[in-house]
């Protein structure tokens, strides 16, 4: 449940005292909006467990031992979050006034709170892209020359799909381009894989191809693949020893785990499949909303599943217009002045018929009424 001001009524009292109940039937603000299945829960509630820190939990290392295989690396730990597992892969492979590479938009860059430069004050150096993908000639003329009087060049990212840039997918070849180049210049190679499974359901190149030759790389458990918490971060064995101590440093052990660490068993065995419908889904919104008015979308957009769009055209602000399609029950995200779409396992084919129908409606309104437009 949600709800929406009641602008310009001139009613009395509080916010609170001024605001109606929307139902939101249609979540697309993210993936990480999904909810345990039933199943799922099923799975957690089951779940033979032990004490993580003492390495005696059975699920947990089930886990990570099946992630770690997925990805081609030696070994993995389970992390509360994909945020931590950035983040504890930059502590171990950087210290103190380094710098890494990452994209503009780049999740490391804009939603980290900082914390590679607030815990292990490493400088970040995001090169400027249209669509999260830069290019390795971008990447080598970042790279410094060592000098004095400059931070080291230490670490190279690439976020497979890309997040707040519309979910492009990096070709795997430009994926290995910097991966090399990073190792002929002295740098570590990460691959932030919040959505890498979306892009080996989009592709068909398996998440070890990806990841070959990298230093380290995750995949997150808590967007498309439907879990409550929860991410897997992958690297050799001792990178992972290493992001043990990091991990302890930033919160210790999480005992019992196994509880959590069900659900990304349950979602790799049973969940896979489905990130290839929530890709053919953001692909049935793209096709359902183009021809709309004041509607742009870049040529790539929808490669995976998340679909972002320009209300530019309108005259509208992002943030207006997403307010619209939420006051109808469908919520899309509002960043900068795009509006992003985000399927998922709890959005179903009714669910985009039902998105196209309210994004096309407030997209004719704000056409046919520009007064309406809102700052």
């Amino acid at each position: 449940m949600f709800y929406k001001t009641c602008a310009g009524r001139g009613l009395p009292g509080t916010v609170a005292a001024c605001r109606e109940r929307v139902t939101v039937t249609v979540d697309l603000f993210s993936d990480t909006q999904t909810r345990p299945t039933p199943g799922m829960r099923e799975a957690m509630a089951r779940a033979e467990v032990g004490d993580e820190q003492s390495g005696s939990d059975p699920t947990t290392n089930a886990l990570c031992a099946r992630v770690a295989d997925l990805l081609g690396m030696e070994d993995a730990v389970f992390m509360p979050s994909g945020t931590m597992c950035n983040l504890a892969a930059i502590l171990v492979q950087t210290r103190a006034g380094d710098e890494i590479i990452v994209d503009d938009q780049s999740h490391i860059y804009n939603t980290e709170a900082a914390g590679a430069a607030a815990i292990g004050g490493v400088s970040v150096r995001p090169l400027p892209t249209r669509n999260g993908l830069y290019t390795p000639e971008q990447a080598e003329a970042a790279i410094r020359a060592p000098q004095r009087t400059a931070p080291r060049s230490a670490l190279i990212s690439v976020e497979q799909t890309t997040s707040f840039s519309g979910g492009s997918i990096w070709e795997l070849d430009t994926m290995r381009a910097i991966r090399d180049l990073a190792r002929d210049r002295g740098l570590k190679a990460h691959i932030d894989g919040a959505r890498l499974l979306n892009a080996v359901a989009a592709t068909g190149i398996p998440a070890r191809t990806y990841a070959e030759g990298f230093d380290s790389a995750w995949i997150d458990l808590s967007k498309g693949l439907g879990c409550p918490v929860g991410a897997v971060l992958c690297g050799t064995r001792d990178f992972v020893t290493e992001a043990w101590r990091w991990k302890y440093r930033l919160g210790g052990a999480m005992r019992q785990s196994g509880v959590l660490a069900a659900a990304g068993l349950y979602a790799l065995d049973h969940h896979l499949d489905q990130l290839a419908e929530d890709n053919a889904n953001a692909r049935r919104l793209r096709e359902g909303l183009e021809g709309a008015p004041g509607l742009a979308f870049e040529p790539e957009a929808g490669q995976s599943n998340i679909l972002s769009f320009s209300v530019a055209g309108l005259g509208v602000p992002a943030a207006a217009f997403a307010e619209a399609c939420r006051a109808q029950g469908v919520r899309v995200r509002a960043i900068g002045e795009q509006i992003r779409a985000t399927t998922h396992l709890d959005v179903d084919r009714a669910g985009i018929a039902r998105a196209v129908a309210v994004i096309r409606a407030q997209a004719d309104a704000f056409a046919r009424n520009p007064g309406s437009r809102r700052d």
